[in-house]
């Protein structure tokens, strides 16, 4: 037996260096596996797109539904028909078809559609796509969603297909042209005829300009565009926050105790607004600026010329939607309010907030005979 134990030893022995280096190997590369995910080291990038491609073929073949599509057993439209509760006039409304296309359509209050605009990425709605990160492209229909819609006088159609461009075309559908960037959300005409209009731009890269923002992450604008389709002005928001010293808000994503390292969506712009001429004018005048940050609960109005914040509103509202000049001193706001305590039932509020004492005033909620909530999105 001891004869047999000293083969063994000795055979162990003569594989030690072998033994050692596969064992320093499995250790270095599970230390370089820590740092690519802490530090973004390569090959980070090409995995973290490897798998959004992954997810995206996966999704694609198990037939798992885009985030604004709902299951339903249903296999007949249900029609809910209250005229009273409708809008005097024709309404403009967004959608998807039954084959999975973008529609917008002018319905009547007794629910006929007048005219209908289909609009299908697939059949070479967008030939060049090349300001879209090649990840984000869209393997499959409806490819995205019309989030932001407006009807001009003389017929044509303006639409964001969210997160892939801007767009305008005619009465026959027609594109009249095509904006390269990646908008999104609302859009406003203002009274001169120009588009304002959400955006952002995918920054890959460290910025010196943004300090402790780890790449990728989504630089937010706010775009003027002219009827023309051309860009008349780009505002960046973390530009604004910086000249009124309010960087502190950038960073409200942070979790660390020793840094304030941010990365991806740190505020979510979703909707821009200008203030117009017709309504009294007060702590806002004819042309200030509005926005909406969900991710950091805030609203604030600005000068676009100045880019002085005249108002800023922080915490009043929870993931807020909408928000909408009442006249010269106070915004009504779509509350998504997602936090509200189990004990009261999930419930959205439609608020008022005043810019001269910030009280804040519900003007509409639930109740047990009307539920009303919506955790995301939302309009009023």
């Amino acid at each position: 037996m001891k004869f047999k134990q000293g083969i063994i030893y000795r055979k162990i022995k003569g594989k030690t260096p072998v033994i050692l280096f596969m064992l320093s190997l499995m250790f270095w590369s599970f230390a370089y596996g820590v740092a690519v995910q802490k530090f973004r080291l390569f090959p980070y990038k090409i995995i973290l797109n490897a798998e959004k491609v992954a997810s995206k073929t996966r999704n694609i073949l198990t037939g798992k539904l885009p985030w604004y599509y709902r299951n339903t057993n249903r296999i007949e439209p249900v029609i809910v028909h209250r005229p009273n509760a409708f809008c005097e006039g024709l309404t403009l409304v967004s959608g998807l078809t039954n084959e999975g296309n973008n529609e917008v359509k002018v319905i009547t209050r007794e629910g006929e559609a007048l005219h209908r605009w289909r609009i299908d990425w697939f059949d070479g709605f967008w030939p060049d796509p090349s300001h879209i990160p090649k990840e984000d492209i869209p393997q499959a229909r409806p490819a995205t969603n019309i989030h932001g819609i407006a009807l001009l006088k003389n017929g044509d159609l303006l639409f964001n297909l969210d997160e892939l461009g801007l767009a305008r075309v005619d009465l026959c559908g027609n594109v009249v042209w095509r904006l390269p960037y990646r908008t999104h959300h609302a859009l406003d005409v203002d009274e001169t005829g120009n588009i304002w209009v959400a955006g952002q731009k995918r920054i890959s890269v460290r910025s010196p300009d943004r300090p402790n923002y780890r790449p990728p992450f989504e630089e937010h604008t706010v775009l003027k565009v002219t009827p023309d389709g051309e860009i008349a002005r780009e505002i960046s928001i973390p530009d604004v926050l910086i000249k009124n010293k309010l960087q502190g808000l950038l960073y409200m994503s942070g979790k660390d105790n020793w840094s304030t390292e941010v990365s991806g969506d740190t505020l979510h712009l979703n909707d821009v607004e200008i203030f117009p001429s017709y309504l009294p004018s007060g702590v806002f005048e004819s042309g200030d600026v509005m926005i909406s940050l969900r991710n950091i609960h805030a609203i604030m109005v600005f000068n676009p010329d100045t880019l002085k914040i005249k108002y800023l509103s922080v915490g009043k509202v929870v993931r807020q939607h909408d928000p909408d000049f009442v006249d010269g001193e106070r915004i009504s706001i779509f509350d998504n309010n997602n936090v509200a305590p189990e004990s009261q039932g999930p419930h959205s509020r439609i608020v008022v907030v005043s810019a001269t004492n910030d009280q804040v005033q519900v003007m509409y909620s639930r109740s047990d005979e009307r539920p009303f909530y919506t955790d995301i999105m939302g309009k009023h």
